[in-house]
């Protein structure tokens, strides 16, 4: 180690130029030296910061402890992302390539002082990380695979690839999607942009959702007002856009790429908020207390938005009192709160967020819609 330097015994994969790929080892010690846990969640200016989920303190204990023992082999390395600043070295003479990989020195600057930011960002191993920083063993050799980007996308881009194996909660996934360009699943970019929507609606002070949606970010102190998870909301959302049925589907432009949002934003606000209006007793209360703020209800009512917001001009100035007239169609046939659903013969708090009960009380809600507006005519 050379004064404000790092140096590491290295080979360079050859895989791609314009992003380096390194595999060295780090003693245990030198990883809390070199490397920070960029953790989820939102600046001043509500913009999303990080992308790792917070510390399974159980998990950090169990790692800790097999560190602690004797004959100990951890083959599980961590995958850091790398500063700009790094310097490789190639070894001289002829065989330090053999076409895949380089031989060399890789170079990595250390904090200036105890309390500089530390030059690298832990992509994986988070919990293993933590182990190690906390571990008897200071010198044990960890593999380290870095890669150089500063670039905040390429992290939560790598972060989301590395972990496929064992999947990353829902929530966490959803909310990093809207700020990546290239999705690492096929599946994935079907949520960014329901995902960005609920964003929107869980920031935007017209929206009935404001500060009431749980997400990855959302800090211990927002969580006491945070009801409603996000994962329900956002599949909601991703039916009525996919469906050429549904109502958001015209806003979006297949040929072109294109999203009207703000089209969608006036959809989305003033039907959530004629929900909030006809089921005042029922809104903003936890799901264990009104099945309306739960899954079951969010995609329940999703999915009677389809046929609610037919008859609504979202353009016209009465356009909630509109969506409010016309959810008051099936007010008197809901329990969200006490009661027993007919048709379903289910009380109220027995409705569980699962496909079964999700797809019974949508057919529900639709027939009875139908019906009785059909009977005011």
């Amino acid at each position: 180690m050379t004064e404000g330097w790092l140096e590491r015994r290295c080979l360079k994969v050859l895989q791609n130029e314009d992003t380096p790929l390194y595999l060295f080892a780090l003693a245990a010690e030198e990883v809390d030296l070199i490397a920070s846990v960029a953790r989820i969640g939102r600046d001043e200016a509500g913009k999303l910061i990080g992308y790792q989920r917070p510390e399974k303190k159980k998990h950090v204990k169990q790692i800790q402890d097999y560190l602690d023992s004797a004959d100990v082999l951890f083959p599980n390395g961590l995958i850091l992302a790398l500063p700009p600043e790094v310097r490789f070295k190639s070894s001289r003479g002829p065989t330090t390539s053999d076409g895949l990989v380089v031989a060399g020195t890789l170079e990595i600057p250390l904090s200036q002082g105890e309390d500089g930011p530390r030059p690298a960002w832990i992509v994986d191993g988070q919990q293993r990380s933590l182990a190690l920083s906390r571990t008897k063993n200071r010198r044990l050799p960890v593999p380290i695979a870095g890669f150089v980007a500063d670039n905040l996308e390429i992290q939560r881009e790598q972060f989301l690839r590395v972990n496929t194996v064992q999947p990353l909660p829902v929530n966490l996934v959803t909310e990093l999607l809207p700020d990546i360009t290239r999705v690492p699943s096929g599946r994935m970019p079907t949520r960014k942009l329901p995902s960005a929507l609920v964003d929107m609606l869980n920031r935007d002070p017209l929206s009935p959702f404001a500060g009431i949606i749980k997400r990855a970010s959302t800090t211990d102190e927002a969580k006491k007002a945070a009801i409603v998870t996000d994962t329900g909301l956002v599949e909601a959302l991703k039916e009525s856009l996919e469906s050429p049925s549904g109502v958001l589907f015209p806003y979006r432009n297949i040929a072109t790429g294109t999203t009207d949002t703000e089209g969608i934003r006036d959809v989305l606000i003033t039907y959530w908020t004629a929900v909030r209006n006809t089921f005042s007793d029922a809104w903003g209360l936890p799901p264990t207390k009104s099945r309306l703020m739960g899954g079951v209800g969010i995609r329940a009512m999703g999915r009677l938005m389809e046929r609610v917001m037919a008859h609504v001009d979202v353009n016209s100035p009465s356009a909630i009192e509109d969506a409010e007239r016309e959810l008051g169609i099936i007010a008197a046939n809901c329990f969200w709160t006490k009661g027993v659903w007919p048709e379903l013969g289910l009380p109220w708090d027995e409705l569980q967020n699962t496909p079964r009960h999700i797809s019974a009380l949508s057919n529900y809600l639709a027939r009875a819609y139908v019906a009785n507006r059909a009977a005011m005519k």
